[in-house]
């Protein structure tokens, strides 16, 4: 499949998607760029759920980089111990925090180059961040689920997320990055899951190369 055509069959994907979930959004509860940084530190091996359940109180005790750079440590584990491994997030968050208050003015980046110094953020986060806290498609978030669709849909035959990623940018408008990885994250969940893809009742079934409808 040469470039345009990739690019069409993309584009006719992304519009059946948007027309299915119209409603779609990021699903961690945040009111800043720091509940957002912090929200998706916890989301690595942990559903989305299970940090919303987390973060309001440990929000209402530290709602800032200041306060959470320094909240005792104990204290932030005990917050976040249902999240799963809890001490090595609860530095990373502490770090951050630190760093955030000491490098960048108590204000989260908003440049990926200076969120990749951030402890705990890599790529995927900082496309989180750059995507929904400040509307800046800087790339486009590869998690288990857009890795999972991008292959089976044929955007992408990739294992590393970060060259999967490279291929999605080239055939995804960059206006719709940020949401594209939700329409995914959001399709993986409802229809195509790991285990037992839906295909019989997907609206992709007839362009999907991977159906088996």
């Amino acid at each position: 499949m040469g470039m345009k055509s990739r690019k069409t069959y993309a584009k006719e994907v992304l519009n059946r998607l948007k027309l299915n979930y119209p409603d779609v959004h990021c699903a961690l509860t945040h009111k800043s760029p720091f509940e957002l940084l912090v929200a998706t530190i916890l989301s690595a091996q942990c559903t989305d759920k299970r940090v919303n359940m987390i973060t309001p109180e440990l929000f209402r005790r530290f709602p800032d980089a200041e306060s959470m750079a320094a909240a005792p440590i104990a204290e932030v584990e005990e917050l976040i111990r249902t999240a799963g491994v809890f001490r090595n997030k609860s530095k990373n968050i502490k770090l951050a925090s630190s760093k955030i208050v000491e490098d960048f003015g108590s204000n989260v980046p908003d440049t990926m180059e200076n969120l990749l110094k951030l402890p705990g953020v890599g790529r995927k986060t900082a496309n989180v961040i750059l995507g929904n806290a400040f509307s800046k498609n800087v790339g486009v978030v590869v998690d288990t689920h857009v890795k999972r669709l991008s292959n089976r849909l044929g955007f992408a035959d990739e294992s590393d997320p970060d060259k999967i990623e490279k291929d999605l940018m080239k055939i995804i408008p960059r206006d719709d990055w940020a949401l594209f990885a939700h329409l995914m994250i959001r399709h993986g969940r409802m229809i195509c899951n790991a285990r037992n893809p839906d295909c019989p009742n997907c609206f992709l079934k007839d362009i999907c190369p991977s159906s088996t409808a």
